[in-house]
Formats: C-alpha cells, sequence, structure tokens
C-alpha cells in the first residue's frame, strides 16, 4: 500500500537525515515509529534497493543517507514505494453490458494517472532536507 510505505519511508528517511554521518540501529527507528524492527529492516531493505541508503551489519552497524537530504526528493520516495496507482479498482469485474461497467476501468486508468503523475510533481519540488527541517528545534 502506497499510502503507509511512503509515510513509513519518509518517517526513516527524516530521522537518517538529522543524524547523516551517525549510523542508526533498525531498534532505533522503530522505536521512533513505534513499530516492530522487522517491518524497519523491510522498508530500510527498498530504499537500499534504490541506492538511498546504506547499511552495516554488528554491534555499531545500522543504516545511514548515502548521499544528502538535499538531494533526495520525496518524489524519489514515492516513486520506490509506488507499487500501484494511490487509489484502486473494484475488486468485482465490472458487468460489460453495462455502458457504465463496460468503459469505467479504462476512465480511472486515465484519471489515476492524472492523480499519480499531480502527486509526483508535487513531491519533487520538496527535498528530504526541507521535510526534515521541521523536526529540528
Amino acid at each position: 500500500m502506497v499510502k503507509s510505505k511512503f509515510a513509513i519511508s519518509v518517517h526513516i528517511l527524516s530521522l537518517l537525515s538529522l543524524s547523516e554521518t551517525e549510523w542508526m540501529s533498525s531498534d532505533l527507528i522503530a522505536g521512533s515509529l513505534n513499530t516492530n524492527p522487522a517491518l524497519v529492516r523491510k522498508e530500510l531493505a527498498a530504499l537500499k534497493e534504490a541506492g538511498l541508503v546504506e547499511g552495516k551489519e554488528g554491534k555499531n552497524g545500522g543504516s545511514k543517507l548515502t548521499k544528502s537530504p538535499n538531494n533526495i526528493y520525496l518524489s524519489d520516495v514515492f516513486q520506490i514505494v509506488k507499487e500501484n496507482h494511490i487509489f484502486g479498482f473494484s475488486p468485482n469485474l465490472p458487468n460489460p453490458e453495462c455502458p457504465v461497467g463496460r468503459d469505467i476501468n479504462g476512465a480511472l486508468e486515465t484519471l489515476f494517472d492524472t492523480i499519480d503523475q499531480a502527486v509526483y510533481e508535487k513531491l519533487k519540488h520538496t527535498t528530504l532536507a526541507q521535510f526534515s527541517a521541521q523536526f529540528v528545534s
């Protein structure tokens, strides 16, 4: 689900951006998210595969950003976690004999593409540094 994965990933990256040079454990990140470290490690793996995070194993290990938060855009995160459209289709197949049912999925596909693009365009103007600045007091 894009909604929760995006929120979790931005939360993780925001934490990492506040201590750019420090290795942060999945336990510490999980504490901030109030969730299980296994979920954090799963999301970290996706962020690592995308090249935004690096990991180090061991007692003093953890995760940290691979580049400056000024060079990571929220649109990058959106692209990483986006599996399908923000909105989903009905689980039931529409009736092809109905004039609406026959064409509804095609019309929704076009609408969803437009919405996804609008979200991406909005997010590409905000860096992780800009977003995370609100958490520094």
